[in-house]
């Protein structure tokens, strides 16, 4: 398989994308589970779809961007998890084509081989969760193309009005995932290390990163949400953790491969004397890319594979030196490549399909969406659960803006504040549940501070369920 991705034809472009798709098809045999964030995106995109604005009428920390995607796939299919899927393969193939395409065009390593490509799609798959429209995964092909910018201002060795594209590439990204925002260091040290540049190219590159922000920024002043902006979104990066999906077992498991044989590669480049000054400066760069994915880690929400998609392109790359470093037709880099190819594969099975009986590893339990025991009479119903949901949307629809818990607790947990009882009594009338799953004993309090929801609300006959009295 190694060698044949060696082999420099212009049909491996196709052989690419029938690799990644063969290596997907566990999902077209029988789908995938339905993850806590994948259900939390959909009904982000449903919510939107009603006319409620981001933040201002739903209370969740996706980032616009992304926000605005779900909303556009909720509009034209509804919640279907398979076009989520179908997206996120779309994206996935955009950045195996595009990575092997600058890595390939711009001489990057002596050998123009497909194998960059092929990497990155192995890589892509360590683990099923990977396989949905994450946020991440929009945000990573947008720091792609920023890359692909840079590396042609290094094959060029000038700096050009370039620099704005360069940094609206990474205002796009952010704009998709917040914390892709640390790649503004990124491309300020790349440029500044390895370029001529200017001061003034980089304000230029700062205004191109900065201004589909204010852009953003100004959307939401305009309409009365930007409090909500900063309170949902700015500031609860650095404190909302939503999920205690910490699987370390199936993380580790899932990283292993792809960042050992990153580490292995970048180790070898200090044995290797054949490379020309601009490919030394793009792997300094590809290697600054590592430290600055690693500074966005404190500020993910949770720990789980897909949430380090953002480690691929290095893994990829710095894995493509190590297998080329070896001899053409060599059987030690092919057997390697086989080897961790044959591990990927049954990582991922593992995940899906439980191919290993007992093994709990990979499946990503904590991840999963669990259908909540509720009544059969609380099913495609609109409603508000108080406190964490566990499921109870996945046959439900969300009523009232408060769909994360953390942040809807700045109003529902601080009722002895006017202003907070006031909130959530304007946010019942415009978009009232009809039941609501008490799971905290928030309703008695909230029910004798706002009269007018009392007579609206009973309790009915299940444990913390309140019903709307029609």
């Amino acid at each position: 398989m190694l060698s044949f991705f060696r082999v420099n034809a212009r049909y491996q472009t196709i052989s690419l994308v029938v690799f990644f798709l063969l290596l997907r098809l566990p999902f077209f045999l029988g789908g995938a589970p339905l993850l806590i964030p994948e259900l939390s995106w959909m009904l982000v995109g449903e919510q939107m779809g009603r006319g409620f604005m981001l933040y201002r009428d739903v209370w969740d920390n996706v980032s616009p961007f992304s926000g605005l995607t779900y909303w556009l796939i909720d509009s034209l299919f509804g919640r279907a998890q398979w076009v989520y899927q179908l997206a996120a393969m779309g994206v996935s193939l955009v950045q195996i084509l595009y990575f092997n395409y600058v890595i390939y065009s711009r001489d990057v390593f002596p050998e123009r081989t497909y194998l960059p490509g092929a990497l990155y799609a192995l890589f892509l798959n360590i683990s099923f969760d990977m396989g949905t429209l994450s946020p991440m995964l929009l945000a990573n092909t947008f720091l792609l193309f920023a890359f692909g910018s840079i590396v042609k201002m290094l094959v060029r060795r000038e700096v050009t009005t370039q620099v704005f594209e360069l940094g609206l590439y990474i205002g796009i990204a952010t704009l998709f995932y917040l914390p892709a925002s640390l790649f503004m260091i990124w491309a300020f040290l790349a440029l500044l290390f390895y370029t001529g540049s200017t001061f003034r190219h980089h304000l230029l590159g700062l205004f191109g990163s900065v201004f589909p922000l204010l852009m953003v920024v100004l959307f939401f002043y305009l309409n009365n949400g930007i409090e909500s902006l900063n309170r949902n979104l700015l500031t609860s990066v650095f404190q909302v953790k939503q999920y205690n999906l910490n699987d370390f077992s199936s993380l580790l498991a899932s990283l292993l491969l792809p960042l050992g044989f990153g580490i292995m590669g970048f180790m070898r480049i200090f044995t290797t004397l054949r490379f020309v000054n601009y490919q030394t400066r793009i792997q300094q760069v590809m290697a600054l890319w590592f430290i600055a994915a690693v500074f966005t880690i404190p500020l993910m929400q949770f720990l789980a594979p897909m949430q380090f998609v953002i480690f691929v392109p290095p893994a990829a790359f710095f894995a493509t030196h190590y297998f080329q470093s070896f001899k053409k037709n060599s059987w030690a880099d092919e057997l390697q490549f086989t080897l961790m190819g044959a591990m990927i594969v049954l990582i991922q099975y593992q995940g899906l399909r439980g191919v290993l009986p007992g093994v709990a590893m990979g499946k990503l339990e904590n991840l999963r969406a669990k259908p909540a025991s509720l009544p059969e009479q609380i099913k495609n119903k609109r409603i508000l659960v108080l406190g964490q949901n566990s499921g109870e949307y996945i046959n439900n629809f969300t009523a009232t803006p408060y769909l994360n818990w953390e942040l809807a607790s700045y109003d529902l947990q601080n009722l002895d504040n006017f202003d907070s009882v006031i909130h959530v009594y304007d946010n019942f009338r415009k978009d009232p549940p009809e039941f609501v799953i008490d799971k905290v004993n928030i309703m008695p309090k909230l029910l004798n501070r706002v009269p007018a929801l009392k007579k609206q609300y009973i309790q009915s006959p299940w444990k913390g369920v309140y019903q709307r009295a029609y």
